[in-house]
C-alpha cells in the first residue's frame, strides 16, 4: 500500500541573483585580507589629487584665457587702433579728411601714429609700385604683433586703373596678407570708417 500523499505545497527553490541550478551562488571573498585603509589614502595622495589638481588647474587657465584674458585684450586692441600715418595716392586725401572735424575718426580710437614700431593697423591708401614695394614690406615688418592691413580704394586692392601697367602691383595682397578691402575710387572717409568698423569686428572674433 502506496504512502498517503503530503498536503503541503511544493515550494520552488530561491536561487539568489548571479547563480543558476546548476551553479552554486557566488561567494564573497572571505579568505582574501582586505586593503588596508592607510594603503587606499597613499595612493589617493600620490596619484588621485594631483591628478584632480593639474586638470582642474588646466581647466582654469584655458577658461580664464578663453572667457576673461582674451576677450579683454579684444576690447582693448579694436578700441585703441594705430594706423600708420602715410599716404600713396589719391586715397591719402579721403584717409586725411577722415580724420578731420567732420567724420573725426578718433572718436573710434583709431589715433594715426608715425612710427610703425607703434601702429598695429597698416591702411594702404593708393597705387602700389614695384619701386615702393620692399619699402611697404618694411614697413609692414617694423610693425608688432598683432597687425592687421586694410587695402582702400581700387588700386589697392587690384591695382586698380592701372593694373596693366608694368609697374604696377597688381594689389596689395601680393605683398603683405589683407584683412579688410574698401571698395571705391577713391572710396570716401565714410567707406574707410566702414571699413575700421568691419576690421573690429574681426578683432573681436579673434582667438589667438
Amino acid at each position: 500500500m502506496s504512502a498517503p500523499a503530503s498536503s503541503a505545497p511544493a515550494t520552488r527553490p530561491v536561487v539568489p541573483p548571479g547563480a543558476t541550478l546548476e551553479s552554486p551562488a557566488p561567494l564573497p571573498m572571505v579568505d582574501q585580507p582586505a586593503v588596508p585603509f592607510i594603503e587606499i589614502e597613499t595612493l589617493r595622495s600620490k596619484e588621485f589629487i594631483p591628478a584632480a589638481k593639474e586638470a582642474l588647474g588646466s581647466l582654469i587657465v584655458e577658461q580664464g584665457q578663453t572667457k576673461v584674458v582674451r576677450p579683454v585684450f579684444n576690447w582693448a586692441g579694436r578700441n585703441s587702433l594705430f594706423p600708420l600715418h602715410w599716404g600713396l595716392a589719391c586715397c591719402a586725401i579721403e584717409f586725411a579728411a577722415a580724420f578731420g572735424a567732420r567724420w573725426d575718426a578718433e572718436r573710434f580710437g583709431v589715433v594715426p601714429r608715425s612710427s610703425p614700431r607703434q601702429c598695429d593697423v597698416m591702411i594702404v591708401n593708393g597705387t602700389v609700385t614695384w619701386k615702393v614695394a620692399h619699402k611697404l614690406i618694411t614697413l609692414y615688418e617694423q610693425m608688432p604683433e598683432p597687425k592687421w592691413v586694410i587695402a582702400m580704394g581700387n588700386c589697392a586692392t587690384g591695382g586698380g586703373p592701372f593694373r596693366t601697367a608694368y609697374s604696377v602691383v597688381p594689389g596689395v595682397d601680393k605683398l603683405v596678407p589683407v584683412d579688410v578691402y574698401i571698395a571705391g575710387c577713391p572710396p570716401r572717409p565714410e567707406a574707410m570708417l566702414d571699413g575700421i568698423l568691419e576690421l573690429e569686428k574681426l578683432i573681436r572674433e579673434r582667438k589667438e
